[in-house]
């Protein structure tokens, strides 16, 4: 997705969380000065964040995770609850996987790391806002290997192996999927289009493509036909 140039719509609103007051007064002034953009708003934690979104209701939030008084993961969080309409990017030095699976199961839309340039940042905070997920290379490949199905204890034969305590009660659900990812994924094994899943679900289109951009972050599903795969290897649908 291409960021819009002297684009005729409005510019996209955004507000920028950052600790680090050089970081965040460099992001004000390098994505402000980009067409299709505008910088509503510039916080130092998670707690000044939200007042910021609360106040001028952006259409995207770029935000840090490591930040005091709340931090990016609590942040976000709260913005998927009080402010489902707010795209929310991450931009962070972190690609671990704690930190990429909690930040994408909190909401966050995309994730990148601070080696992206203006240009990447810009893209997907345009794409995060249409509702599309973009993940960083780095954090894609940390997503993949955190969300490979880990073999079972030595010796345990796959049935033994599914139905260990430990691993049933961490894990609900594959790959950190909320309830309503695994109905929607098992509408798509089932054939369903979009607007199928949306008019059966009683969701909106937008929530049912936000939905199904989650689903492919979180199970490494490059298109529909790789999720239709994933959900029958783990008998969703």
């Amino acid at each position: 997705m291409t960021v819009p140039a002297g684009s005729a719509g409005p510019p996209l609103r955004i507000v920028i969380a950052d600790d680090q007051a050089s970081v965040r007064e460099g992001l004000v002034l390098l994505l402000g000065g980009l067409p299709g953009i505008e910088v509503v708003g510039a916080a130092a934690d998670g707690e000044q964040a939200l007042e910021l979104v609360a106040e001028h209701e952006p259409d995207a939030i770029l935000l840090d995770l490591h930040m005091p008084v709340l931090d990016g993961i609590g942040a976000i969080r709260r913005l998927t609850a009080e402010h489902p309409g707010v795209a929310i990017v991450v931009l962070t030095t972190y690609a671990d996987d704690s930190s990429v699976l909690d930040a994408l199961h909190g909401g966050a839309r995309s994730y990148l790391t601070k080696d992206a340039d203006r240009t990447d940042i810009a893209r997907a905070l345009h794409a995060a806002a249409g509702g599309l997920t973009v993940i960083d290379p780095r954090a894609h490949a940390t997503l993949l290997a955190a969300t490979t199905t880990k073999p079972g204890p030595a010796g345990a034969t796959p049935t033994e192996a599914a139905a260990t305590p430990t691993e049933a009660a961490a894990a609900p659900s594959p790959d950190g999927l909320t309830q309503r990812e695994v109905e929607i994924l098992g509408l798509i094994a089932r054939g369903l289009n979009n607007s199928e899943i949306a008019a059966q679900l009683f969701l909106s289109s937008h929530t049912i493509k936000t939905h199904i951009n989650r689903i492919f972050a979180k199970t490494g599903s490059r298109d529909r036909a790789a999720a239709i795969g994933y959900a029958h290897h783990h008998n969703i649908g």
